[in-house]
């Protein structure tokens, strides 16, 4: 199901992350349209359409939490960069209309054979913020 990939001990831990949530994704309805949007502004490491609606997806990958849950690591000042990321996403493809949210997937690797995978939907509102 999502165990290994092949060849993983070669691949950094958060590609290996965004490979697991993209399958993750998709086998749970959403479409994923591009995976490391990268701007100026930043990135976005996932963005992907659920029922009609736009999803912008941060990943965040751990091997276990000694530096706390992969979640506490989206930050005020991530959320805002990612939002920036995603206007300008939905200005250049003319998408400014279509309804659109920011999910987050945290993935953990925890010693365990199967990594532990989490999604937040809605996981936090556009912030304009300096």
């Amino acid at each position: 199901m999502f165990g290994k990939i092949k060849g993983a001990e070669k691949i950094p831990l958060g590609q290996q992350g965004e490979t697991l949530a993209c399958q993750y994704l998709s086998r749970h309805g959403y479409r994923v349209i591009v995976r490391n949007y990268r701007t100026k502004l930043g990135e976005i490491d996932i963005i992907a359409e659920e029922k009609g609606t736009l999803v912008f997806v941060e990943v965040k990958t751990r091997r276990g939490h000694q530096c706390g849950h992969p979640f506490e690591a989206v930050t005020p000042a991530k959320c805002r960069q990612i939002s920036r990321v995603a206007l300008e996403y939905l200005a250049e493809t003319g998408r400014e209309g279509q309804s659109a949210r920011f999910d987050v997937v945290a993935i953990s690797f925890s010693g365990e054979a199967v990594p532990v995978i989490e999604l937040v939907k809605n996981a936090f509102d556009l912030s304009y913020g300096a």
